[in-house]
């Protein structure tokens, strides 16, 4: 159900945000099981399971805002922006998210939070410095028909295991690399104890990779659509489609130009962003497995609302 008034609610969103919390529950049963077979007590899987879902429901949003290099702007920081969001707030009637500024010249924006009283709608310094105020308003209206959608929260929560995954492949890989797995022991019993240890390593490792391959699943398969609905959304409150793709079209050829580097720095959390961030050298999650619709998706649809408004597109 959408929180604001004049943003209607989409069915079809709702639909896949059920259907991904019960794939998600089902998950979670999975990576319990995993513990409880790896020997783990039933009490020590419990408070585990617990203090997952405690962290998710109150520091997701932290942690994927922290992530993404986003800061919590005032109004005395960045009166431009919280004007714009004033605007589109009042104009669709739903309470005020707070605002954040990301420190990169990477043209972006996202929406993150476990609820819409606790939301957070950050845009980057580079979208805000390449886009102009009605281009930015657009942009910005999308961002915050997330947030009224409710998809915000499923998205946080949804990827936030897959981050911890990732997290743990990581760790797991590095330690391996340095000499980890049980390595180095000098006599039969600590070898022994060593290959124990390895086996663990080893099945947390593959466990990970799996956890983190079905949530990036997940959470793509709700993307595509959700960024359709957002698009649809935000172009019928500002009732300018062809800005929003002005600005979609501005973005995506502003991204191409940003140096791999910077690329691959954001593209663990492409399912939050406005237009993805892909890596233009080599293959990568991202430009195997979008997490958007395509360019030419999105502006067909906006070209077709621009249409039913009585408008050429």
């Amino acid at each position: 159900m959408s929180t604001a008034r004049n943003i209607p609610n989409d069915h079809g969103l709702t639909v896949r945000m059920f259907a991904t919390g019960l794939m998600l529950v089902l998950l979670y049963g999975v990576v319990i099981g995993a513990l409880i077979a790896f020997g783990i007590s039933y009490s020590v899987v419990l408070v585990l399971a617990a203090g997952i879902l405690f962290a998710q429901y109150w520091f997701s949003d932290k942690i994927a805002l922290y992530g993404m290099g986003g800061r919590i702007v005032t109004p005395e920081q960045a009166p431009e922006l919280h004007g714009a969001i004033d605007r589109l707030c009042a104009m669709a009637d739903m309470k005020k998210p707070r605002v954040a500024i990301a420190d990169t010249d990477v043209p972006n924006a996202f929406a993150t939070g476990r609820s819409p009283s606790n939301a957070v709608v950050c845009a980057t310094s580079g979208l805000m410095r390449r886009l102009d105020e009605p281009e930015l308003e657009a942009v910005l209206a999308h961002e915050l028909s997330h947030v009224a959608h409710r998809d915000v929260a499923v998205m946080t929560i949804a990827s936030f295991l897959g981050m911890a995954a990732g997290m743990v492949t990581r760790v797991m890989l590095w330690t391996g690399m340095m000499g980890g797995f049980g390595g180095g022991n000098s006599n039969n019993n600590n070898n022994q104890g060593g290959d124990n240890a390895a086996l663990v390593e080893l099945a947390v490792l593959v466990v990970s990779v799996v956890v983190y391959a079905i949530s990036f699943l997940l959470t793509m398969a709700l993307s595509r659509y959700r960024e359709l609905a957002a698009d649809r959304s935000g172009a019928l409150l500002t009732g300018q489609p062809s800005v929003l793709a002005s600005a979609l079209v501005k973005v995506t050829g502003d991204i191409a130009r940003i140096p791999t580097r910077d690329l691959r720095s954001t593209e663990t959390f492409n399912a939050f962003y406005f237009t993805p961030a892909v890596a233009k050298n080599g293959v990568s999650i991202s430009t195997i497995f979008s997490t958007h619709p395509s360019l030419d998706q999105r502006l067909a649809q906006l070209a077709s609302l621009e249409a039913e408004m009585g408008r050429p597109s």
